[in-house]
């Protein structure tokens, strides 16, 4: 499929020229006013035995994921630690993130962290998680909708073909 045509591409090339040669702080104001803004999260899968820590918190329905919210100027990498201390108790060091889930319509990013953890590791409801449980996802049903959609991109990557993209003619 063709690219779309720009309906005027020599002002377009020249506005991108001028764009370039403004200085970083105005770059970054005028791209940060004319584009929509996310909020970014970091969720962690912490896994064991096939089960999945899940919690339950008042501002959400059904079971959901420990992570939270970046704070200005924070890694994603350093948000889900720290939210991990603050729900439930547990010093984890992520590695990478194994996906990223953007909703596009509610405008929220997602960085999604997988932690293997191997016998008791002494978690407690804490800050914002009322209730923490080893659960299998598969049986739970209530599930809240952005859990939901983390859960089913984590099944993707776990399928060595889902990387696998292709060229469309």
């Amino acid at each position: 499929m063709p690219a779309p045509p720009i309906r005027s591409r020599p002002i377009y090339l020249t506005a991108l020229r001028v764009f370039r040669r403004m200085p970083a702080p105005l770059r970054r104001a005028g791209v940060r006013f004319g584009t929509p803004g996310f909020t970014v999260g970091a969720v962690c899968l912490l896994e064991r035995d096939g089960m999945l820590l899940m919690l339950r918190q008042p501002h959400r329905v059904g079971w959901s994921l420990p992570g939270g919210l970046l704070d200005r100027g924070e890694s994603a990498a350093d948000a889900v630690q720290r939210e991990l201390v603050e729900e439930i108790g547990v010093q984890v060091r992520v590695g990478r993130p194994v996906t990223v889930v953007v909703d596009a319509p509610l405008r929220r990013v997602d960085v999604v962290y997988r932690v293997q953890v191997e016998g008791e590791i002494g978690e407690r409801a804490g800050g914002e998680a009322t209730t923490v449980r080893w659960l299998d996802p598969a049986d739970v049903t209530e599930i809240d909708g952005p859990t939901r959609q983390i859960l089913a991109a984590a099944r993707d990557v776990s399928d060595p073909g889902g990387y696998a993209g292709r060229v469309l003619r």
